[in-house]
């Protein structure tokens, strides 16, 4: 037995949390266990629902924190600006949360003057480093209580069957025990059949978000996103509050069997990992933000931008969100914002997000320079000075070539890679 008095457990109410409430009470004895949901858009259940559940697994108190808004302004809206996605695919639904919900974690642990955090990560997960950088972050003296890397439990099955031994009620059926995230940007699915690469889901009996893409209306549905320094503030010229937004994204994205990713991605802890991810929503978002971008945006600043959004998706799934290194790339990316201002026109149809115009008064499209018609602005013959000294390199090396007597062209001349 060891002894420790007072616990914070991150509580989402689903089969691993529910177990790790009575195998506290059983290994730490004595303690109070305080249940802390941080709500960001999961709690669909209803506080007194959760809270019932709660004390039927033994907890001594709830807490239920309601972030949403905070989760998409702070968090969120910080990833879309940088237009991060991990692999080229994932648009990071639990890596992003989970800053957020550690961050309210500890400030719980800190006003209840708790002596431990747990969390109900697995050891194989990413989400153990998540939780646990962030904690370090700002109490790092804290104790953090990671049930699966002590217990002897192996599988989903045995998590069933330790509430099933106790007479404890058990969350879900066996035959719909995926191992899911939900929050307000995503929700993803791992498990069952998912964990072998070689299946294809199925979707019907999968998605919760989404509508498979062949079940999607045959009429296009048009939208409109309004963007104030790369920052959705209206949609179909409706204002609405971050949460609000998502939430609208989610549901006529979802009908349009819009954002469904089956990936094998690669995890911190050095495997590969399949999953399947809805992200309706944040998919509309991302294409929208992305066209505005290119209207307002050199192409200098685009490209190095390019970059900054693969290293912060890196360092989001990663877990370091609060470190310095992610603080001065969100600076960055936050300058760019500052004419990533106007009107995104998108049709949705059958799982695709398709352009259809956008407007911004910081465009740096120029009709009379890009068309064809030859106008004021630019010199058809300035092109030669142009080519000219960009292709001097190539001439001063051909030329030398010509010298060695070595100047025949090869369609596989490997010299001129190097």
């Amino acid at each position: 037995m060891v002894f420790v008095l007072k616990i914070v457990l991150a509580y989402s109410g689903g089969l691993d949390t529910s177990v790790i409430i009575p195998w506290l009470k059983e290994n730490y004895k004595g303690c109070e266990i305080i249940a802390c949901c941080v709500d960001l858009g999961q709690c669909s259940d209803g506080v007194s629902e959760m809270e019932d559940r709660a004390r039927k697994m033994g907890a001594d108190k709830l807490i239920v924190l309601d972030v949403r808004e905070e989760f998409v302004s702070d968090y969120v809206y910080p990833m879309v600006k940088a237009n991060a996605v991990y692999e080229d695919k994932y648009l990071l639904g639990t890596a992003i949360a989970r800053p957020l919900i550690a961050k309210k974690l500890v400030d719980v642990a800190i006003s209840e003057k708790a002596d431990a955090i747990c969390h109900g990560a697995t050891g194989k997960g990413n989400d153990q480093i998540r939780f646990e950088l962030t904690m370090k972050a700002f109490v790092p003296n804290m104790k953090i209580i990671a049930p699966w890397r002590i217990w002897d439990i192996q599988s989903r099955d045995d998590l069933m069957d330790f509430l099933k031994e106790r007479g404890l009620p058990v969350p879900m059926k066996k035959e719909q025990s995926y191992s899911r995230d939900e929050n307000l940007w995503h929700l993803s699915h791992e498990g069952l059949e998912l964990e072998n690469p070689s299946t294809e889901p199925n979707y019907r009996h999968l998605l919760q978000l989404s509508v498979p893409p062949e079940d999607a209306p045959d009429t296009p549905e048009y939208i409109e996103l309004e963007f104030d320094k790369g920052i959705p503030t209206k949609l179909n010229g409706q204002v609405l509050s971050p949460a609000a937004l998502i939430n609208s994204l989610n549901e006529v994205g979802g009908k349009n069997g819009i954002g469904i990713a089956d990936l094998v991605e690669n995890r911190v802890v050095g495997m590969k990992s399949r999953g399947v991810y809805e992200t309706p929503g944040g998919s509309i978002l991302y294409e929208a933000h992305k066209a505005l971008e290119k209207l307002c945006l050199d192409r200098g600043t685009t490209a190095f931008k390019e970059i900054v959004g693969v290293k912060l998706a890196e360092l989001i799934y990663n877990g370091e969100w609060f470190t310095p290194l992610r603080g001065a790339l969100s600076a960055f990316v936050d300058k760019t914002q500052e004419t990533v201002t106007g009107k995104v026109k998108l049709k949705l149809y059958k799982g695709n997000i398709i352009s259809a115009g956008y407007t911004s008064p910081y465009t740096l499209y120029n009709e009379e320079i890009a068309g064809f018609a030859t106008g004021e602005l630019y010199n058809h013959k300035d092109a030669e000075g142009f080519i000219n000294l960009l292709g001097l390199p190539l001439t001063v090396r051909a030329l030398m070539q010509s010298e060695q007597g070595n100047n025949t062209p090869k369609a596989d001349d490997k010299e001129g890679m190097g």
